[in-house]
Formats: C-alpha cells, structure tokens, sequence
C-alpha cells in the first residue's frame, strides 16, 4: 500500500515514487549508410517524378524537336547536322537535370524542406545524389527519342546511339549537380529559377548551335558549360568512324565535372541545412 503525502492531495497532483534509479537515455539508431539511403531517396525522388514532371518532360522533349526542324530548313548535312542533332538530345537533360533541379532546391530551401532532410539520419550526399540521379534519369526517354528523331530528320546513322548509355548519366551528373548547387546557393526562390532557366538557356545556345558559326569569346563560354562535352562526345559517334578516344576524352571530362559539381551541391546542401 503506498502512503500519498497530505501536500501532494492538496495540490492535485499525486507522484509515485520510483525505487530504482532512472536508466540512462537510450543511444540514438546509428546515421544510415550511404548506398542504401542513397537508393532510398533516389526511389521517393524517381516516384515524385513520374508523377509530377511526365508533362515537363513531354514539352522539353517537343522542344528539341521542334528546335531540330526549324534548324533543318538551315543546315543540310555534315558536321553542323551533328551538332545539331547532339545538342537538341543532351538540352533535354539540361531543361530537367539542371532547369527542374535548380527550381526544386531553390523551392525546397525556401519552404522549409530542407528540414525535413535534415532531421532524417542520411548524409546529406545521400539527399543531393539521389535527387540529382532522379532527375537525370527521368530525362532518358526524351533523350532517346530525340536522338532517334534528329538522327532519321537528318539521314544520320543510328548505330551508335548506345552511346547514350554513357552521355546521359554523366552529362546528366554534371548538370544535375550544378542545377542543385544554384538553387542551394540563392538567396531566394526567384533567383534560383532564373538561374536555371539561363543556365538552360545557354546549353541552348551554346549546345545546339554549331561552334564554328560562334564567335570566339562565346566559344569559351563553350568550353565551360558541362554539357558541351557530352555534346561533343555524342557528335563524334556519328561519324563514320567515330575517334572513340575523343569520345572517351569528352566523356572523362564530363564525369570530372560531374563530381565536382556534386561535391559543391553536398557542400551547398549542408551550408543551407544549418541555417
């Protein structure tokens, strides 16, 4: 039988007493590895996607294509057709990997969705990687039928578009990576979408316009932006005899930036993930 002392009546309010001593805190669950909450955020990340970019992906897709037609009527052939034709394939995934990413972030910051992150036990290169796979991957379909379409539109050959097994992901890195590193780095919402659609806008212009016809202080621009060397890399293969180690050049080039351009948005995600 236990004695309820007369003040704690009088107050309402009744304690029990405790015999043992109180245990100690419980250790928190240890932080997740990286690849399996890389895997975990790349599949909430692709499912998000699917459901609500299927129309963007259609208009970037129809936009290619039809920057493709209207270029038809200037060039007939040659090296100019396969800029063409090369560019138009890697804008889609500069429209969703570096357009769509720079404005999700860029959204993600200002709501308060980075908290949401930031709670979960993940590296934050887990959170940044997985986006930016989602969102590359989710740009396949309309780089593919883009190439097709160019590749028929100006009688280029289509026996190496596998190519496109390696220009996507690593073009796809590398835009991904710069498009989250600019919404993570503005200051506000607005600028981050401005900075996606003219980093959209230049691998347009820079991308899908022949270099030849570009003046000199914008072909150094050229040289900059990620995505010339995959466009370059996905040119060369429609030759008749591809210079593979060109292509492989271009390629290793665009997996070096894409790491870079990762490890700055991990970086940037962690800056704004304290703030």
């Amino acid at each position: 039988m236990t004695i309820v002392p007369a003040e704690a009546l009088s107050s309402g309010v009744v304690r029990t007493a405790v015999h043992d001593e109180e245990p100690g805190a419980a250790p928190l669950a240890p932080r997740a590895r990286l690849l399996p909450a890389l895997a975990a955020v790349y599949r909430a990340q692709l499912s998000r996607a699917r459901v609500a970019r299927i129309p963007l992906l259609f208009v970037a897709t129809f936009q290619s294509v039809g920057i493709m037609v209207l270029m038809r009527g200037v060039v007939d052939g040659g090296a100019e057709a396969r800029a063409v034709v090369a560019g138009s394939a890697v804008l889609v995934v500069a429209f969703v990997a570096l357009n769509l990413l720079a404005q999700y972030f860029g959204q993600l910051r200002a709501s308060g969705g980075l908290d949401h992150y930031a709670t979960l036990p993940v590296p934050p290169a887990a959170v940044v990687l997985g986006a930016a796979g989602a969102y590359a991957s989710f740009t396949v379909p309309g780089t593919v039928v883009t190439a097709v379409v160019g590749s028929v539109l100006f009688q280029l050959p289509l026996t190496h578009l596998w190519i496109l097994a390696a220009v996507v992901p690593l073009a796809g890195a590398a835009l991904a990576g710069l498009g989250a590193a600019l919404g993570l780095l503005a200051p506000r919402q607005e600028l981050a979408t401005l900075l996606g659609q003219l980093g959209m806008s230049a691998a347009l212009l820079l991308g899908v316009l022949p270099a030849g016809r570009l003046p000199e202080p914008i072909g150094w621009a050229r040289d900059l932006l990620p995505s010339t060397y995959g466009v370059e890399a996905l040119a060369r293969t429609f030759d008749a005899r591809p210079d593979w180690a060109a292509v492989g050049v271009d390629l290793t080039v665009c997996a070096v930036v894409g790491v870079v351009s990762l490890a700055v948005a991990t970086w940037a995600y962690r800056r704004a993930a304290v703030r």
